[in-house]
């Protein structure tokens, strides 16, 4: 199957990151529509029409999650863009800040609208310093052309847009931490309810989505939510960014229609390269649990079908990993990088990341015994379900899942020399 460009049109459109290209292809012209002939509700009820999900992870309805923002609050309301994409392997939102940014800008700016915000904050990767640079000169183009700002298009309703630097923490992924960086505060997440659809940014009303996500908005808008719905799959319609990479000849973004076998995403990628054989697939960075090669060559590309397999589809960063991967070292890695990543705030987590990464240091430096495999899973359990939120879960995924499918990758190490 061919990949389908609705966020990665700048591949079909040379130099769509400038204005008067994006422009020249239907830009802003969806922000124009909602502001002067629809309502609020008339664009939020065509988000929910068109089944759109969250790309960021969680894959939450988003026309939903739009109008959970409550009627009669006598307070400032927010958009707020988490374009911070930490999570490994994820590379999707960098593209489109670089070369489609009006897209996700205009996209904000709709949802801004339809909630009733007049301020939208693009919370940036705090490495992104290029993509920065070019999302602030965008932005400013935009709004001296008219399309941001006060008064728009001859109304009363006006939308900045800001763009802000992250605090470099992967943490800041999770919507409350990243609020409280936004404010200033440490990148540590709330406890919830309530919610940031009640009490988010300032303990306003606020929407927080991902990049891709509000990039898709305009395209709805201009083709319809039926056009929308008749890609992907019944409860996972639309397309999605894949990033691709690991053990493959051409690692990159691909954008297929969700529900895309993963052979097909496989392939578009070159197969796994050096002609070797898979051995497992990361579906969604370090966050997933990890899906043994038979597996996932059956498995189609959708929350529901990567789900029914054991593991989540998240952001849908694909680490492709061949036969030669020691799986006890791939959970050792991304156990180190939880370790190194956790906020600290709850003890579950601080304190198991820290004896998970122990153990998995001395199995893959040849020192653990045979008490040391059951051990690690004897932590795994004490930590599961216990933390605040759900980073110090993600940490289990990969020892977990590698401990039930490649118990051998363990055992060969243990009583091993240390090299």
């Amino acid at each position: 199957m061919p990949e389908q460009h609705i966020v990665l049109r700048h591949r079909a459109i040379p130099h769509l990151d400038r204005l008067d290209v994006y422009v020249a292809n239907g830009g802003y012209v969806q922000l124009k529509r909602a502001v002067t002939s629809m309502t609020p509700a008339e664009v939020i009820d065509l988000v929910k029409q068109s089944g759109l999900r969250g790309r960021g992870g969680a894959g939450f309805p988003t026309g939903l999650k739009w109008s959970f923002v409550p009627a009669g609050i006598d307070k400032p309301r927010y958009v707020v863009v988490n374009n911070d994409e930490s999570e490994p392997g994820t590379f999707k939102d960098h593209e489109i800040t670089l070369s489609n940014p009006h897209q996700f800008i205009e996209g904000a700016a709709i949802a801004a609208y339809a909630i009733g915000a007049r301020d939208v904050y693009i919370y940036s990767r705090g490495e992104f310093w290029d993509e920065m640079v070019h999302l602030k000169a965008c932005i400013a183009e935009a709004r001296a052309a008219g399309h941001l700002g006060q008064n728009l298009f001859g109304t009363d309703y006006g939308v900045e847009v800001h763009v802000t630097p992250g605090a470099g923490a992967y943490i800041c992924g999770e919507e409350t931490a990243l609020l409280n960086s936004l404010e200033g505060e440490l990148g540590q997440p709330r406890l919830k309810p309530p919610f940031p659809a009640v009490a988010g940014l300032y303990a306003c009303p606020t929407v927080v989505n991902n990049t891709e996500t509000l990039a898709n908005v305009p395209q709805i808008m201009e083709r319809g939510p039926e056009w929308y719905k008749a890609i992907g799959t019944e409860k996972s319609p639309g397309t999605k960014i894949i990033s691709v990479s690991g053990h493959v000849a051409r690692p990159g973004n691909y954008e297929v229609p969700l529900g895309t076998p993963f052979a097909e995403v496989l392939a578009l990628a070159g197969g796994v390269w050096q002609g070797r054989a898979m051995k497992a697939l990361l579906p969604a960075g370090a966050s997933a649990p990890v899906i043994p090669a038979e597996t996932a060559m059956g498995m189609n590309c959708d929350w529901e079908s990567v789900a029914a397999t054991g593991s989540i589809l998240g952001s849908a960063s694909f680490i492709v990993l061949d036969e030669t991967t020691d799986m006890a070292w791939v959970a050792y890695k991304t156990v180190r990088f939880f370790q190194h990543e956790s906020c600290g705030k709850c003890s579950p987590c601080r304190e198991g990341t820290f004896w998970m990464k122990k153990i998995l240091t001395r199995v893959v430096h040849g020192e653990a015994t045979a008490a040391d495999i059951p051990l690690l899973g004897d932590v795994v359990r004490q930590i599961d379900s216990k933390c605040f939120c759900p980073l110090g879960e993600f940490a289990l995924s990969a020892p977990r899942s590698t401990l039930a499918q490649f118990e051998g990758d363990y055992l060969g190490h243990v009583g091993a020399p240390r090299p």
